[in-house]
């Protein structure tokens, strides 16, 4: 497990990794926008010889901006052509609408829990 956080910026963002058979599963807490999106791009990057297929809990992302929603773009992308998926769970209300605003949960399947993301 890696644990990622943004020197003297409490709940500026931190990002948790771990790998859950065999999807990795990056926990983001904070806020995400151009200043702290380069832990979360880094920590979406699968490790090497894993199945591409990851899983972004934002239950405890507080904001995200519009370098979020280029992240995940770019992830989402790089991931479908390497044969794989991201997804996305728990978002806050907040955080959902955005996501819904930008129409990304059109293309990036959205769930509810972490478990339920794992499982469809």
């Amino acid at each position: 497990m890696v644990n990622t956080e943004q020197a003297g910026q409490p709940r500026r963002l931190s990002v948790r990794t771990d790998i859950v058979g065999g999807t990795l599963v990056v926990a983001a807490a904070g806020e995400i926008d151009h200043q702290s999106g380069g832990a979360l791009r880094e920590a979406l990057d699968p490790p090497e010889g894993a199945a591409p297929r990851v899983v972004v809990d934002l239950s405890d992302v507080t904001f995200m901006d519009s370098s979020g929603i280029n992240i995940l773009i770019a992830v989402h992308s790089a991931l479908a052509e390497s044969g794989g998926w991201l997804r996305l769970a728990g978002a806050a209300p907040a955080v959902l609408r955005i996501i819904q605003l930008v129409g990304i949960d059109g293309f990036i399947d959205c769930h509810p829990t972490v478990q339920q993301a794992l499982e469809n």
